[in-house]
């Protein structure tokens, strides 16, 4: 960022303090930085771990927030503020992007849930600032990552019309052992849901939805096998702004060989009447261990025919290990998702654009090039 802004930060978490770091220690001018949770002890926390990590002086406020009810305190600090990054669980999201639009804060956030996402678009109508949406790493990074590959390849070969456009991440654990080659290297919350959710895709150019884990494949990518599967979320809006440009598009979630049929597995298990992603989720949690150490691996690419009828193919992967920013090793699940929530927010606050702002909206080349893009991501 080159000014001075004060941003605030919703959430506590892993990827609140992910975020309020690479501010402090990235941003040209450093921001003040504002830190709220409903546990004001694991706000005052955060706080003061960003400060003693971060390269640059830096000041970092915690208060207690409560995503339903404005206190004085927070009713303060939002008048204060210049923009909202919203590190909640995403059926709070609504909640925080009314009260950007009531405190003209710019808003961003990382939900993959679909009725809060429409929820907030409704609620935005008429805002003076702007809220861009669903910008993490899936969704997030890898839409606009697709997007810009399917841009680049009709206009590389004059056509408007592509027949595959397929975006694939994984948060893995370098290693895996059976039965469920698996392993939790982050929050657990949501990983059942988006096995269970319906997924939104493109088939013969028409948006449709299809049941998660319908259709896994093998796929090697730098010469690794690797499962993928549909889940539930990541495509955001791609499905809508591809529409008859896109004959097959979809998102899977990439896993270790193995992962997918233990969950089928555990599925089949679960007695008449169980909730299926509570039943499930309460067998990972019993059964998946929590590892440190992660990686995130990111695949895209994009198929059709030329404009003289030869059949091409472009590809994008990546591999992003924990990195150092400041004085702490962050997870790789942590700078992927926090770079793109930053990036998101410090382009809204440069560009002072108002409304609302999907992942397909955002222009990809400036976005995949931004500086705090670039420091965890590379280069395009």
């Amino acid at each position: 960022m080159k000014k001075h802004y004060n941003i605030i930060i919703a959430g506590a978490g892993g990827i609140a303090e992910a975020a309020g770091l690479i501010l402090a220690a990235w941003s040209t001018v450093t921001p003040t930085i504002y830190i709220g949770d409903h546990l004001f002890e694991k706000a005052e926390n955060v706080a003061k771990w960003i400060m003693d990590g971060s390269s640059k002086s830096c000041q970092v406020l915690p208060f207690h927030l409560d995503a339903k009810s404005i206190s004085k305190e927070m009713e303060s600090i939002f008048e204060q503020g210049n923009a909202l990054l919203d590190c909640l669980p995403g059926s709070l999201a609504p909640n925080m992007a009314l009260i950007a639009k009531t405190h003209k804060l710019y808003y961003a956030n990382l939900t993959e849930y679909v009725a809060e996402t429409n929820e907030i678009i409704d609620i935005a109508k008429g805002a003076n600032t702007g809220f861009v949406l669903q910008t993490g790493l899936a969704p997030g990074y890898i839409n606009v990552l697709a997007h810009h590959l399917f841009q680049n390849f009709c206009k590389q070969y004059e056509v408007d019309k592509v027949d595959i456009l397929e975006f694939k991440v994984g948060a893995l654990t370098k290693n895996a052992i059976s039965p469920h080659f698996y392993g939790f290297t982050w929050s657990p919350i949501g990983v059942a849901t988006e096995y269970l959710k319906e997924c939104i895709v493109l088939r013969d150019y028409k948006k449709t939805t299809k049941p998660a884990l319908s259709e896994r494949a093998q796929i090697i990518i730098d010469g690794i096998s690797y499962e993928e599967d549909l889940t539930s979320g990541g495509a955001a809006d791609l499905a809508d702004a591809l529409s008859g440009k896109v004959k097959h598009l979809d998102y899977k979630t990439l896993r270790h060989p193995g992962h997918y049929a233990w969950v089928e597995e555990q599925l089949k298990s679960l007695s008449s009447g169980t909730d299926s992603i509570s039943g499930l989720q309460e067998i990972m949690l019993r059964d998946i261990p929590h590892i440190e150490d992660d990686q995130i691996i990111i695949y895209a690419s994009v198929e059709g025919k030329d404009s003289k009828g030869l059949l091409r193919r472009q590809e994008i992967a990546k591999q992003v290990l924990p990195q150092k920013i400041g004085k702490h090793k962050l997870r790789a699940i942590q700078t992927t998702t926090a770079a793109a929530l930053v990036q998101a927010i410090s382009w809204l606050l440069e560009t002072q654009t108002k409304g609302i702002v999907l992942q397909s909206e955002l222009d990809s080349k400036i976005f995949l090039n931004g500086d705090f893009i670039r420091r965890v991501y590379g280069k395009l």
